[in-house]
């Protein structure tokens, strides 16, 4: 096995880190017309990058960024935390907890409620008062630098609107309503449109496939949607 066959997952996770970070850098630095939809575009494209950081600790998650365990734990923790300070450590039982309890009371991700009451039970479950004390320091700090409008739009709103894209195509979708009884992963999963799923959610929309196989990292999981 050559070394990038070999290490194939820790390179696909620092090109998601690096391209979330070259962005946000070239962004920070980005003259914003507010009458253009430049900004407003690439504040989605930062989006999605903010989601392939979180994406990244869920594949380390499941051990399958690298065979090396404390390499997968760093990368792990490095991606979560670039994701508005998440701490890994913290994220680990509960993804794990989805896993063997999912759609239960059991299960940290799921919610009987409405759509609103769900998605408040998701931010409560997935945000700490820490986390939001580290966000509003890290604010001040980078508008110290850098146009205060630049920081809102490329580094604030996108970790939002991740959280949001994460709960909504990575949770609510595919867990929502009644699951069959033979549905054993009580998942539903999204058609077969591999550019959608990837720019939706990385493919998190095959969520039974997920379920099913939950070590088949996210950029290998479209070879599981029959």
């Amino acid at each position: 096995m050559n070394f990038l066959q070999k290490h194939k997952g820790v390179l696909i996770a620092a090109l998601v880190i690096l391209s979330w970070s070259l962005s946000l850098w070239f962004l920070l630095h980005f003259p914003i017309n507010l009458f253009s939809p430049a900004p407003y575009l690439l504040m989605l494209v930062q989006t999605h990058l903010y989601t392939g950081l979180f994406i990244t600790a869920h594949d380390a998650m499941h051990g399958v960024v690298s065979r090396n365990k404390k390499v997968n734990r760093a990368i792990g923790t490095l991606a979560a935390g670039l994701f508005a300070y998440n701490n890994f450590n913290r994220l680990l039982p509960r993804h794990h907890a989805h896993h063997h309890h999912v759609a239960t009371a059991q299960d940290p991700d799921y919610h009987g409620g409405n759509f609103f009451a769900w998605y408040y039970s998701f931010l409560k479950n997935y945000i700490t008062w820490q986390q939001l004390v580290l966000m509003a320091i890290t604010f001040n700090l980078l508008k110290l630098v850098f146009p205060a409008e630049n920081v809102i739009l490329f580094w604030m709103i996108p970790a939002i609107l991740a959280t949001f894209q994460l709960f909504y195509f990575g949770t609510y979708l595919p867990h929502r309503g009644e699951h069959t009884a033979d549905n054993e992963h009580k998942s539903h999963t999204q058609g077969r449109n591999h550019a959608w799923a990837f720019i939706s959610c990385y493919f998190f929309g095959y969520h039974y496939e997920h379920h099913d196989k939950p070590y088949v990292p996210w950029w290998q999981l479209y070879k599981e949607k029959k």
